[in-house]
């Protein structure tokens, strides 16, 4: 199928049920397509946005701001459901119904949306980080609460080191020299969010086996082939429990390329 060429993203705003804005930019014309983010990004972030450019000649792809970053708005309390409420305004925005393609823990939050019915059509997971071996990071289970805790605190720098080194597994060093970067100041500002991503995967990032049994339609499983053992085997677990095919992308990590990633997602939801 050849590309008839790629549209400028437009930019708008909808509001969800409890009142908070949430911004988009839709790229493009056709089916739709919502790209669902995870930690740390927002529109702004080149992968999913290189994602939404190259999908954008054959589908209208609606790239949002999860509440809190970005151009969205947010509440003084948060919940899960929130989150869900969001992605239904969105899906409603875009026509309806759509194909979802979620990132990381916002997959796992896309997996919450198919299994509480939202109208999701397709959906494509990259690498949601649930814990079902030994080898994963181990996380306490009020882990959102510490972060909320912290943020309350004035300590906004230290719940990004605290979720990066405990969840992302990025070496305590490579946080410690990452604080004087122009990048350091953008996490910290997107460090409320963290506690959000941390209700998402729910306690101990343990796989929700309700949750998955829940989810029905057509899904795919995607991984990088040099993530670390344990999320491949996180991303096995989903695709098993959902019956969906899995694929591993060669060289990839879990900070996948657009262009690694969006050739799997438009084979699937043209599919």
């Amino acid at each position: 199928m050849s590309a008839p060429g790629i549209a400028r993203p437009v930019r708008g705003r909808v509001v969800s049920a409890d009142g908070t804005p949430i911004a988009f930019d839709r790229y493009g014309s056709g089916p739709a397509v919502v790209l669902v983010h995870g930690a740390f990004t927002d529109t702004s972030h080149p992968v999913l946005r290189g994602v939404a450019a190259a999908l954008s000649p054959w589908f209208t792809v609606v790239n949002y701001d999860r509440r809190g970053r970005g151009g969205s708005g947010d509440a003084p309390a948060y919940a899960v459901e929130r989150e869900l409420e969001d992605l239904a305004a969105v899906i409603a925005e875009a026509g309806g119904s759509a194909m979802v393609f979620g990132g990381s823990s916002g997959a796992a939050l896309a997996l919450r949306a198919a299994a509480a019915r939202l109208p999701v059509a397709k959906l494509a997971l990259w690498e949601p980080p649930y814990h079902v071996d030994a080898t994963a990071p181990r996380l306490p289970y009020d882990f959102a609460e510490r972060l909320e805790a912290l943020v309350r605190g004035g300590e906004r720098a230290d719940a990004v080191e605290r979720f990066m080194v405990e969840a992302a597994e990025v070496p305590a060093e490579a946080v410690a020299g990452m604080r004087g970067h122009e990048s350091w100041r953008e996490m910290e500002a997107l460090a409320h969010t963290l506690a959000y991503e941390a209700h998402v995967m729910g306690p101990g990032n343990e796989l929700p086996a309700a949750t998955l049994a829940a989810v029905g339609g057509p899904a795919l499983v995607l991984n990088g082939a040099d993530s670390p053992g344990w999320m491949r085997n996180a991303g096995l677990a989903v695709a098993g429990a959902l019956h969906a095919p899995y694929r591993l992308l060669d060289g990839q990590t879990h900070a996948v390329s657009a262009q690694a990633l969006a050739p799997e997602l438009l084979e699937f939801f043209t599919a």
